[in-house]
Formats: C-alpha cells, sequence, structure tokens
C-alpha cells in the first residue's frame, strides 16, 4: 500500500508498509502527535534492531511502517495517512524476538485489544476561569470514580457520574476532590494503583475528554482536582513497558525498570529506574502532562517512601538518591507551571524532609497525608470503651503539626486505606452491630470534627458524610440512600466545613498557623484548645470535645478572653440527629479570669469564638 498523498515534499514512494523507511518525524515529543496532515509517532527503544508502528492506517501490516533511527535510542517517522482514532502498536525487534507493544505514551489503550489509539488534545475549556484556593483554606473530599456509579448498580461509575453529584458536594462545602488513579488498569474494577498504562485515562471511566470534563465542571462550581499518581511501581500485570525493546537483566523488567535488587517493591519487581534520565523524564512528563493538558490543581503522589528507599518498613532502608532527585524535579517544575498546584506526599514515615523547600535539601512537596495524626484517632474513636481512651495522645497528634506551616500536613480519620485492607468504615469500627446507632453517630461525628479543627488540610472520604459503613470495596457503589436518610448528620459535616472554611467570617483561626491546648484532661478526658490566625474576635477559636459517655452539666476551662462566646458549633443540636439531646447553650459568659463553663453531653464538642467587630 502507497501513500496517495503529497505532503511538504514528502517522497511518498518511501511509504511502504513492509520494509522502506518513514520520513523522519517533524517535530518534538514522544508518541502519536497529531500535525496538520498526519501523525507523527516517536519511541524510545535503545535496544531495539528495527522499529516500526502499525495499525489501521496500513490495515495492520505485519511488520508495518518502519521508522528511523535517532539519537539516544530513539525511533520516529511520519505517516501521513494517519489519523485521530486509528488502533496502533510498535513493532520492535531485538535478536529473533518481535515484540508488538503498545505505545508508552498512549492517552487512550482500547482495554480489549491492548490497542493505543491516536488522541488529538481538542477539549473546549472556554468559559471556565479557576483558581485553585490557598492550601490554608483546602477541605479535601477523596474519592473513587467507580463507585460512584448510579444508585442499584454495578460499581461502573464514570467521570460524568461523579459530576451528577459534584452539586451535592458543593452543597456539603469541599472546595477539592482528590481522586484515586484514575489512569488505566487491567480488569473491570480497580482502585487505581496497578496502572499499566500511565499516560492513558481509564477507558471505562470515559477516557481522557471525560476526565477533562470532570475538571471542567468542576472548576465551573470552584472546586479544585486532584490525582492520585503512582511513581514507586508500575503494573505488576499486563504491562507492556515490561522488557519493552526486548532488553533486560536477571530476568527483570528492562528499560523503565531497574534491572537489579532495587526493583522490588510490596507489588512486584516494577520500580521504575530513578536514574536513568529517559525514565526520570517519563515520569516528570506524566506529572506535567496532568496540569497542564487535563488543567488538574494538584497531585498527590503514592507511597513515596518506596521512591526514596528500597524498602521503608525493615529496619534500616536502602536509600534511593535519584528517586529522591526525581521527586525534586517534578515539585520544581509543578511550581513553575503555577505557584497553586497543589503537590501532596503519602509517606508512611511522616518524613518531615519531604515538605522542606528544594534549596533546603527538601523534596519540596506543599504537604503530605500525616499517618501519626490518623491513627490515634482512629484507635480512639473506635475503641469499645472509655477507659480506652487516652486524651493525651490524640493531644499530641492534634499539635504535632509542622514547624513554619501547619499546613504541610493532611489531617482525616477516613482515607481509601483506612476503611480497606482489613479495616472499616468508623461507623462500622465502633458498632458493627449498629453502625448508624446513636452511639456510632456521635463518636463519627466527633472523629470528624478532629480533622476539621486541627492544625492542618482535612479530608474526608466519600460517604463519610452520610455514615457509609463496611469496608471500602471498589465492587460496591455509595449508597446514596443514606445522604437523604441522614440528612442532619449531613448538615453537621456541612456546617463543621463551613466553620472550617471559615466562610461566615467569624472563625478565621481555623485557618490559622496557631494552636495551644487551654486543657488536656486525662482523668476526665477532655480537650480545650485555641486555633487563631492574628487573634481576637472573628479570629480566636475555641473548640471544646469530651470524648467519654459521661456528661457534664458544666465543665469549666480556660479562654483566650474574657466576655461573650458565641456557640457557633453544638455536636448534640437535635437538628443533626433525633437521637440527640439538644443540650447547651448559644453563647457562654467568660470571666475576667479567663475562665469559662459550659455544658457537655456524651461524646459532645463545641465550637465558639467571639462576634467579629465590623470595621
Amino acid at each position: 500500500m502507497k501513500s496517495t498523498l503529497e505532503l511538504e515534499g514528502a517522497d511518498v514512494g518511501a511509504l511502504s508498509t513492509e520494509n522502506e523507511q518513514l520520513p523522519q518525524a517533524r517535530g518534538e515529543g514522544l508518541g502519536a502527535l497529531v500535525r496538520e496532515q498526519g501523525v507523527d509517532f516517536r519511541v524510545w527503544a535503545p535496544y531495539a534492531e528495527q522499529v516500526w508502528v502499525t495499525g489501521d492506517f496500513c490495515d495492520w501490516a505485519d511488520p508495518g511502517m518502519e521508522l528511523v533511527g535517532e539519537d539516544a535510542g530513539h525511533w520516529s517517522g511520519w505517516v501521513p495517512e494517519a489519523a485521530e482514532g486509528q488502533a496502533y502498536k510498535f513493532r520492535l525487534k531485538n535478536g529473533e524476538h518481535c515484540l508488538l507493544k503498545a505505545d508508552p505514551r498512549a492517552r487512550v489503550v482500547d482495554p480489549h485489544t491492548g490497542n493505543s489509539k491516536i488522541y488529538r488534545d481538542q477539549f473546549d475549556w472556554e468559559g471556565v476561569e479557576f483558581e485553585a484556593p490557598l492550601l490554608n483554606e483546602v477541605v479535601i473530599y477523596e474519592l473513587h470514580i467507580g463507585t460512584f456509579a448510579p444508585e442499584g448498580e454495578h460499581a461502573d461509575g464514570t467521570f460524568d457520574d461523579v459530576i451528577g453529584k459534584l452539586d451535592k458536594l458543593v452543597e456539603l462545602g469541599v472546595n477539592a476532590i482528590e481522586l484515586m488513579p484514575p489512569t488505566q488498569f487491567p480488569g473491570m474494577h480497580s482502585w487505581g494503583y496497578n496502572v499499566n498504562h500511565p499516560f492513558a485515562v481509564e477507558d471505562s471511566y470515559g477516557g481522557p475528554d471525560g476526565l477533562k470534563r470532570l475538571v471542567k465542571e468542576s472548576h465551573r462550581r470552584g472546586i479544585a482536582v486532584i490525582l492520585d499518581v503512582v511513581y514507586n511501581h508500575f503494573g505488576p500485570s499486563e504491562l507492556d513497558l515490561w522488557q519493552f525493546d526486548g532488553w533486560s537483566e536477571n530476568g527483570k523488567g528492562g528499560i523503565y525498570f531497574y534491572n537489579d535488587w532495587r526493583s522490588k517493591t510490596p507489588w512486584g519487581d516494577t520500580r521504575p529506574d530513578y536514574g536513568r534520565p529517559e525514565v526520570r523524564q517519563y515520569l516528570r512528563d506524566n506529572a506535567l502532562m496532568w496540569v497542564e493538558e487535563f488543567r488538574v490543581d494538584g497531585l498527590r503522589l503514592d507511597a513515596v517512601a518506596f521512591i526514596r528507599t528500597v524498602d521503608v518498613e525493615v529496619p534500616e532502608p536502602e536509600e534511593i538518591p535519584e528517586g529522591w532527585q526525581v521527586m525534586q524535579w517534578i515539585n520544581k517544575d509543578l511550581k513553575l507551571h503555577s505557584s497553586r498546584v497543589y503537590s501532596i506526599a503519602e509517606d508512611i514515615g511522616d518524613n518531615r524532609a519531604l515538605t522542606t523547600w528544594i534549596d533546603q535539601g527538601g523534596g519540596g512537596f506543599d504537604t503530605q497525608w500525616e499517618q501519626g495524626f490518623v491513627f490515634p484517632l482512629k484507635e480512639m474513636i473506635e475503641c469499645p470503651d472509655d477507659a480506652g481512651r487516652d486524651a493525651d495522645r490524640v493531644a499530641e497528634a492534634i499539635g504535632h503539626a509542622p514547624e513554619g506551616d501547619v499546613f504541610r500536613r493532611v489531617v482525616f480519620l477516613e482515607s481509601h486505606d483506612m476503611v480497606a485492607n482489613g479495616r472499616s468504615r468508623t461507623t462500622s469500627g465502633i458498632d458493627g452491630e449498629a453502625p448508624q446507632g446513636e452511639w456510632a453517630q456521635r463518636r463519627a461525628l466527633l472523629g470528624a470534627a478532629i480533622p476539621m479543627t486541627s492544625p492542618g488540610v482535612p479530608m474526608l472520604f466519600q460517604g463519610q458524610e452520610f455514615l457509609e459503613d463496611g469496608a471500602f470495596d471498589d465492587h460496591e457503589p455509595l449508597d446514596w440512600s443514606k445522604a437523604e436518610r441522614f440528612e442532619g448528620i449531613r448538615a453537621a459535616f456541612r456546617d463543621l466545613i463551613r466553620l472550617r472554611r471559615n466562610l461566615d467570617m467569624q472563625t478565621r483561626g481555623l485557618c490559622g498557623q496557631h494552636t495551644e491546648f487551654t486543657r488536656v484532661d486525662a482523668e476526665s478526658k477532655v480537650l480545650g484548645w485555641h486555633r487563631w490566625d492574628e487573634g481576637g474576635p472573628g479570629d480566636s477559636t475555641m473548640v471544646v470535645m469530651n470524648l467519654t459517655a459521661q456528661s457534664y452539666d458544666f465543665y469549666e476551662l480556660p479562654f483566650p478572653a474574657p466576655g461573650s462566646w458565641k456557640v457557633r458549633f453544638n455536636a448534640d443540636w437535635e437538628g443533626y440527629s433525633e437521637a440527640f439531646s439538644d443540650v447547651g447553650e448559644p453563647a457562654i459568659e467568660v470571666a475576667e479570669n479567663h475562665l469559662g463553663a459550659l455544658p457537655l453531653p456524651a461524646y459532645g464538642f463545641m465550637i465558639l469564638s467571639q462576634e467579629r467587630v465590623e470595621e
């Protein structure tokens, strides 16, 4: 088959589908690059002896249309017949082996055939201008696309299904959603952390344009979008990157992976080779793709402890210096794109160096999930008896914020990891037989309030706001009927988020840098803490919390200033639940000695501030 197009002086006689080479690609970049006419194909395969591209444009000829060898192991060719939407693969010859591989940079991969598809970015972003909120004002809602399926169906949710629920999230008050990885994975259901095509968007979710629609519609509603990305391993199954061009050592993964002891991860021998420049570029380009082409507002890098070390869980883990360097490079370039792009780390070691500035030798992340916060909180909330609740340990977790900027940590009670992997939702952890009963409601609300009022960036996990129970399962859709059944609890979450974001201009302190405990009562298990930015009325905010079933008609503790303190949130308000008793007053008077007394029902808490003076 010969080309019938005369394009820019190309020798159409050279466009053989058999053995003659294509014209060299006419621009930079890797993958399938759609030009004004035709498509440039370029791929990195340093150990291949010959490379072809085959696909719909040549009736899947074998071997296909031969690419031209370039410097540094790259191969390229221009195919004028190729067009958007057509399927293709690379064929790579190494010795006696001929390998048929998907494009490592494909935006679209057919999950049934494994074929790459030519994709052209023509998405219409017009009509939406958006700037992500400052980190100290962010409330994150973590979600899994597949479980946002319509009620009564299997967990086959799509980006459009999430769009259909965005107004509910706006009503709730969150201003950032964090998507569990939406990249292509093998099979029908997955959490998304077994990525097999890192540049491709999961087809069953709606592909690249579906994700862009979700970002656009989120931005239209004032919601930032954060994406989970996985750079500590790839796959490990159905992985075309494995021995991509036929070369490998020690039976390992070839050019994209370490081929020695550093390849090992908890998920398979598929750790990327952070020391190889082309692999570093691959990861960096992937990160920049999400913020540039897809316009996401932040990235959360999964389990970075397994990027910076081989196995952080052993006593003396082997460091991977080049892993640290690639994270620094990614974070530096993200900030060059926009100072408002969030860079979030998950590191089971709570390594403060991750959120230290790059010029000081740190990782350059803006913030990180803090594991040292969630475990004491979860243990306290789910402990079956009050005697086992440790007020000192909870206070330590609340106060253990990074020096210099307390928002360098993300604090939460629930996340995808904390409600699965042998664990359950908070409600079931409290009372497996009555996960929506009175005590489960009270303590689940108590557990949600602590991250909302602690120094750090608060995060919820999907369904937490309507008492979802059991364990998270990517095969089971969220039960949105609970959102109506427990509308009162959902209203409590809404009010907490409103206070946390200071939307009524009366609780600025919850967005501030400062925290001081005025009471840590280990015997009575009552905590009181003061949050403030600059201090004073409308800023200084007091949180008083009872961690037990013992109620108090009046509990006295120090406040930051004398005068009238208005109750902004009372967890016992009967409007939140018919099971609640409505104990409390609209305001309390604090004496000149700074002592104030307030009623505290079982597992109750109050948030108070003084009325802001209008300037």
